[in-house]
Parts: C-alpha cells; structure tokens; sequence
C-alpha cells in the first residue's frame, strides 16, 4: 500500500514540471511571491519523497520527510492567511 503511495506521491511530483500552471494557484496559497520557482521545488520535493517511499530501506525517512513537510506547507498557509 506505502509503495503504491510512493508512486502516486512522485507522478504528482512530476506532474509540477509536465503541467505547473494546475499547480501553481496551490502553490500561491503557501508561497504568494516566486509561486513558479516553488512549484518547481514543491514538484522536485514531491518526486524524491514518493520515490524514496517505494523503497523499503528509505520508506520510514520517506514518511518522516513527507510528514515534515506537510507540516511545513502547512504552516506556510496559515502564515500567508494571516498576512492578509
């Protein structure tokens, strides 16, 4: 089940790079300056810890990292709603 996770959290990654414009108004909520440049890295982040996800010896750094950074994004929204 993680592993199949894994796959659908990378092809989402990748999915930032194929087509960033769907990505991007997600993005603008955490990130409102540079949205692009961190669609790229939110794809490139998504990407790693889905592929480190479908491997058994890096899948408990995967859930770790993924968690974190849930969190972090997370939080970013929350900062940028308050801003407004």
């Amino acid at each position: 089940m993680l592993r199949i996770a894994g796959i659908l959290l990378a092809g989402t990654g990748a999915a930032h790079f194929a087509a960033p414009q769907l990505f991007d108004p997600i993005s603008k909520a955490a990130f409102p300056e540079n949205t692009r440049q961190w669609t790229y890295r939110d794809g490139a982040l998504e990407l790693a810890l889905g592929l480190a996800m479908t491997s058994k010896k890096t899948r408990l750094l995967s859930l770790a990292g993924t968690a974190g950074y849930a969190y972090w994004l997370t939080s970013r929204v929350r900062a940028n709603r308050s801003e407004a």
